[in-house]
């Protein structure tokens, strides 16, 4: 794989915060600090602190409602294009504060992108689907070569490279996803949030994507949300679980599914309460 390049664009036309500052985060890619959100007067997240490594797979587990998507949105700001929202905390992205007033939104979108439950390809070719992004953000490269690259990182490209002018929407429901994720590559993020990527899909396609995220973590850094507990289990360095908007505990994936210090999680995820 070809190491990605985004760290080297500025969220803004200059540092939110300066070099010192910057580098007392160590190795994290994100930290969320007492990270509180609103949907009018319900409070969903309830002040949640959350460092995410970098080049690392953290999962977030908990019953639905939990608040589990509602964080995972907050780290690339998703969540100010629903109505009604209201975030307080800070979420740091190497060090700069993606919520400060002169942060482009847009411009931290495209070092975190983001990968949806549902496959939701364009109905456009294969090839158009992938270059869409990098289209629109600019790139003036050599577009055939991002596209090749992009779908060969989503273990997609001997898939499709004899049909790269086919529909999209003609894939199976697991190479749709690849797709979307392949889409997601091309403009180069850094972190990749994942919200349920194999929910919808068979136990060989989500093998598929399973295996897919184990292979970019040595490029990029992956925050799932996933209901499968097995899944955190197999693919995650760390995890934490929710509950109720609140953070029950968080910690290396194998302490815990092993040696949990909290109750509650040992009771969900041995599957006696959520």
């Amino acid at each position: 794989m070809v190491a990605n390049k985004t760290a080297e664009r500025p969220l803004t036309a200059k540092p939110v915060v300066s070099e010192r500052a910057s580098s007392g985060t160590g190795n994290l890619a994100l930290d969320a600090r007492d990270v509180h959100v609103f949907y009018g007067d319900f409070e969903a997240v309830k002040g949640i602190s959350l460092p995410v490594h970098e080049k690392e797979i953290t999962a977030l587990i908990g019953p639905s409602g939990c608040g589990k998507s509602t964080l995972l949105r907050c780290f690339n700001r998703m969540n100010d294009v629903v109505s009604g929202v209201r975030i307080e905390g800070q979420i740091l992205y190497k060090g700069q504060d993606i919520y400060a007033s002169q942060v482009d939104p847009v411009a931290v979108r495209r070092r975190i992108g983001m990968v949806f439950q549902k496959a939701n390809p364009f109905p456009k070719s294969i090839y158009k689907n992938v270059a869409w992004g990098a289209k629109i953000n600019g790139f003036k490269g050599d577009m055939d070569a991002l596209v090749e690259k992009s779908l060969r990182q989503a273990a997609l490209w001997d898939e499709v490279k004899d049909k790269l002018h086919q529909s999209g929407l003609s894939l199976s429901g697991g190479q749709q996803q690849r797709l979307c994720i392949a889409r997601t590559l091309a403009i180069e993020p850094d972190v990749i949030l994942m919200d349920e990527p194999a929910s919808a899909l068979d136990p060989i396609a989500t093998s598929k994507i399973e295996e897919l995220m184990l292979e970019l973590k040595e490029n990029y850094t992956i925050v799932v949300v996933t209901h499968n507990m097995q899944q955190a289990a197999r693919v995650s360095d760390r995890t934490a679980l929710l509950w109720l908007g609140e953070l029950v505990e968080y910690n290396d994936t194998q302490t815990i599914f092993t040696n949990p210090s909290q109750q509650k999680t040992e009771d969900y995820i041995t599957g006696r309460h959520g």
